[in-house]
């Protein structure tokens, strides 16, 4: 397995909105495209948004990306993430143990 450690950081104000959106929208999509999200956190101390998902190897990940970003529900959703999100870090790990 590979993980995606994905960091944003949002919009001062727009967390709730961007929950919303991640709940309603994009993590029901990821299910239904089997790309598993192994867990989502918020630390309490700023407006990072937190999370994790996992994928069998990188080519799954060139896969499952391009189905996510070409299918009709990431495709109605337009630029709304990026209206919430001032910046992404995403960052390629593997388990050590």
């Amino acid at each position: 397995m590979i993980y995606q450690l994905r960091q944003y950081e949002i919009y001062p104000g727009k967390m709730p909105d961007w929950v919303a959106l991640f709940d309603g929208h994009i993590k029901p999509l990821h299910d239904r495209l089997g790309i598993p999200i192994i867990g989502a956190w918020q630390p309490v101390e700023d407006d990072t948004f937190v999370w994790i998902r996992g994928f069998h190897d990188q080519k799954a990940i060139a896969r499952l990306e391009a189905a996510y970003f070409s299918s009709p529900e990431r495709q109605a959703l337009g630029d709304r993430p990026q209206q919430l999100i001032q910046q992404m870090q995403i960052k390629l790990m593997t388990a050590i143990s």
